[in-house]
């Protein structure tokens, strides 16, 4: 009889965490006392804005999705792990739409849900801007017309514009065949997974595109999780006996991939000639960032219960394994956590990268600050965030200055993997239910946990999963749409971040973008977003805010590709400096704030 590693934890660890409760609350004081100290911060929200910092609107908008992950009482482990959402304009007009993923029986062969319902669901967004400027976000389920038909048990989303052609593709990751839907540019999508040599079998949960050859063709990197099929399935069992959800070390690894961009449709699996197959985990977790500073983009995967790793770009089609050499790869007392959520950013503004990982209740998060040399000091208790993140499991996660102040904040969306005893006493039929928790950056490597003071959204209890974050109603602050686990999908509207002068920026590939292969008969269109691309804000006497245009991070989630910079009370407007991924530099001076500018590669100084 296997028992889970989960069992036992709390009786482990209740002194210590009695003494940290303490700790924490002298130094939530500590940090009272700093954030009355800045402007537009006060006791329970900002200036001149109420307590609630987001507010769900779900039920008003026509999102009315609720995800079924086909619970059959046999504990197959999939059934917790999903689902992901995505962000994207696959139309081209300018506003947010979005993707979810429906889950379904196990039992069935095919894993399909049981019934004629899509697996996936493609929402166009019908932005209404009244005379007033009052915004109505309002969604119309477009996926018949659309064509995406989702096979298997879906997990997770990716979203580029692979071939070049200015419209963005989506690529998602089940527990059976991935699918890639190439965008036809007419509202129509057409699944060429196959054709195009990705489509991987097994069993994958978060990937990315990525350029990281620098090329001006986006490759694709596809993280794998657990061998595992229902036949494989392990009985484990908690300390009281009753069965429960296993351990991931109850099943072995499978090997992620990586693809390269042909340049004619089509990808190359290079995962052994990249140097990555010489090591690999079960994968939850991918973000792509230049980590050491060398203008190459580099990959940083959250493992669960195995060491992290960070891919450094060697810059000649290799990577190298630097996780536990740059002090990335464990927990601050040298431990494996169970990663799952990841994001990267410059939450300090001192030019690079830093990298979030949630993890496991009782294993508190990590943060991983940068050098600029690609070797990171875990800072997670010393920042705050590690002991009010201990009593919960965390899942999609990511930077974001929620209220334009200038400094990067975090989200995470919560939801245990195993049952909690007050659920269970309460009658709850999935009693993995956890809050959301939000933290404010105090601009000083310290964060004030808000999730008491931040409005009911974040006293609700889901099981939260895949988190994707963008500007949904274009007014300028990070909105966010959550997935959660047999239940539905959440859409918060940030209230907070208008309040605040901001910067909003789509960066493209001009007409040359990409290197066509000889005789491929393509012609370069440009106009795709340039992820990796890395962005300077800078103002004379004013602190540089730095960000980079991404899609990923989070957890098999996909985030809006614009970069959105909060510029506190100043409305000087600033020069912005855009590093392009190929390292080419260009600057715009007097870019407008308090509106989206588009900036086309090629048309700047």
């Amino acid at each position: 009889m296997k028992r889970s590693w989960r069992d036992g934890w709390f009786q482990q660890l209740a002194p210590a965490f009695v003494i940290g409760c303490v700790c924490l609350s002298l130094v939530a004081c500590r940090h009272d006392e700093r954030s009355r100290d800045r402007p537009g911060v006060s006791e329970g929200g900002t200036r001149d804005h109420p307590l609630e910092w987001f507010v769900d609107v779900t039920s008003q908008t026509g999102l009315d999705f609720v995800h079924v992950n086909g619970m059959t009482g046999q504990f197959y482990y999939p059934e917790i792990i999903a689902p992901g959402v995505a962000l994207l304009d696959y139309d081209n007009d300018g506003d947010l739409d979005v993707f979810v993923l429906q889950g379904g029986s196990l039992d069935h062969p095919a894993g399909a849900r049981a019934g004629s319902a899509p697996l996936g669901r493609l929402y166009r967004n019908d932005l209404e801007i009244g005379p007033d400027g009052a915004r109505h976000v309002r969604f119309t389920d477009v996926t018949e017309a659309s064509g995406i038909r989702v096979a298997g048990y879906p997990m997770g989303v990716a979203v580029g514009d692979y071939d070049n052609d200015g419209c963005v593709d989506l690529y998602v990751t089940a527990l059976g065949r991935n699918q890639l839907f190439h965008n036809q540019c007419d509202g129509t999508f057409k699944e060429v997974a196959a054709a195009a040599g990705v489509n991987d079998a097994g069993w994958s949960v978060s990937a990315a595109f990525v350029d990281f050859d620098r090329d001006g063709w986006l490759d694709l990197y596809v993280g794998h999780y657990l061998t595992w099929n229902p036949s494989l399935n392990t009985p484990c069992f908690g300390a009281s006996g009753k069965r429960v959800y296993c351990a991931p070390s109850a099943y072995a690894p499978e090997q992620s991939r990586l693809y390269h961009n042909n340049r004619d449709g089509t990808f190359t699996d290079v995962t052994a000639a990249a140097g990555l197959a010489a090591q690999f985990g079960p994968a939850l977790g991918v973000s792509t960032a230049d980590f050491n500073g060398d203008g190459w983009i580099d990959l940083y995967v959250a493992n669960d219960g195995q060491p992290n790793q960070l891919w450094i770009n060697q810059r000649n089609g290799t990577f190298k394994d630097m996780a536990l050499l740059s002090g990335a790869a464990l927990g601050e007392l040298g431990q494996t956590k169970a990663g799952m959520g990841v994001d990267a950013g410059d939450f300090d503004d001192d030019g690079h990268e830093d990298i979030f990982v949630t993890n496991l209740l009782g294993e508190g998060h990590n943060l991983y600050v940068n050098d600029g040399s690609g070797v990171f000091e875990n800072q997670s208790a010393a920042s705050g965030l590690r002991h009010p993140t201990l009593p919960f499991t965390g899942f999609g996660t990511a930077w974001l200055d929620i209220d334009n102040d200038g400094w990067l904040d975090l989200l995470t969306v919560n939801g245990t993997v195993q049952r909690i005893d007050s659920l269970i006493a309460a009658g709850d039929p999935f009693p993995l239910r956890q809050r959301k928790q939000l933290f404010h950056n105090l601009g000083n490597r310290h964060f004030e946990d808000l999730t008491d003071r931040a409005g009911p959204v974040f006293q609700h209890l889901d099981v939260g999963r895949g988190a994707a974050f963008g500007d949904i109603d274009n007014d300028g602050d990070i909105d966010v749409i959550v997935g959660n686990n047999n239940g539905p999908v959440q859409v918060l509207l940030n209230t907070v971040g208008n309040g605040n002068h901001w910067l909003g920026l789509r960066l493209l590939g001009g007409p040359g973008v990409g290197r066509l292969k000889p005789g491929s008969g393509q012609k370069p269109s440009g106009g795709r977003d340039m992820l990796g691309a890395r962005v300077a804000v800078i103002r004379p006497g004013q602190q540089t805010r730095w960000r980079r245009a991404r899609a990923d991070g989070s957890y098999a989630s996909a985030n809006d590709p614009r970069v959105l910079v909060g510029l506190g009370a100043s409305k000087e407007l600033p020069l912005v400096r855009v590093t392009w991924p190929d390292g080419r530099v260009e600057e715009w001076r007097n870019v407008p704030i308090d509106r989206y500018t588009t900036l086309s590669e090629g048309s700047g100084q």
